[in-house]
């Protein structure tokens, strides 16, 4: 039995997110496993780094998956480039060790959120990032970026009020930089809980327009989840780096 990676990126925008749903094959982990397993003549089904939300992006996503088939990679590459639609690229197709995971060996995820922070036209690059634009204080934003940094309970940065797993998470990393009219939010952390980015950059958003104080972040992690932030639209997410 073969493990197989794939490194691969899509555009979201037309899809209900990574996950495989029941009464829907408008998912990118159902259009990859009914391509593959077309290819591969047999019932494929992939594991991912992490679940993607509806309309959420990634420029990396890494998956891997068990076959029969002797097929070289170069060959699987080859069709699934033929077969998938175009909003979905595989960077690249490989044999790695029965033990590899993508899921549970990443180490770190790297996702960004873009803001176009203007109210000047955004024709070319609107379904990659929330048109937002009221004046934000750059500043209390950054300062209030620090305050996540380290291990916490995310619990009030969760969709799901209810879950059985942890909620502690640990970033390393939450930067924001202004470029032209586009405000960029980098997170890296060693995992993420379901919608966590998009609160995350809701409270923010939050603090930059005054509404909340840097420092109220610090309170939130002992919080529910209607103190934190709101929810911002998925079209700014994406998913840029895994590590493992």
């Amino acid at each position: 039995m073969r493990n197989i990676r794939l490194d691969l990126c899509y555009e979201g925008t037309r899809y209900r997110g990574w996950q495989r749903l029941s009464g829907t094959d408008n998912t990118i982990q159902a259009k990859l496993e009914q391509t593959l397993s077309r290819i591969l003549g047999e019932e494929i089904e992939v594991s991912a780094s992490g679940r993607t939300d509806a309309g959420t992006h990634a420029k990396m996503q890494v998956v891997n998956f068990h076959c029969e088939s002797e097929m070289p990679c170069e060959k699987i590459l080859s069709e699934l480039r033929r077969y998938l639609p175009e909003d979905i690229g595989i960077y690249s197709c490989r044999n790695v060790s029965p033990r590899f995971h993508a899921r549970l060996n990443a180490k770190e995820k790297t996702y960004i959120y873009r803001i176009w922070n203007s109210d000047a036209p955004c024709v070319f690059e609107r379904k990659f990032v929330l048109i937002d634009p009221r004046e934000l204080d750059m500043d209390a934003m950054i300062k209030g970026a620090g305050y996540f940094l380290g291990e916490h309970d995310f619990a009030a940065f969760c969709a799901q009020s209810k879950t059985k797993k942890s909620t502690i998470r640990y970033i390393r990393r939450l930067e924001i930089q202004r470029i032209g009219n586009e405000i960029i939010f980098t997170v890296t952390g060693n995992g993420f809980l379901h919608h966590m980015v998009r609160i995350m950059v809701g409270t923010l958003l939050e603090v930059g327009r005054g509404e909340r104080q840097p420092e109220n972040i610090l309170q939130l992690f002992a919080a529910k989840r209607a103190d934190a932030g709101a929810l911002v639209p998925a079209c700014g997410l994406c998913l840029v780096e895994v590590e493992y």
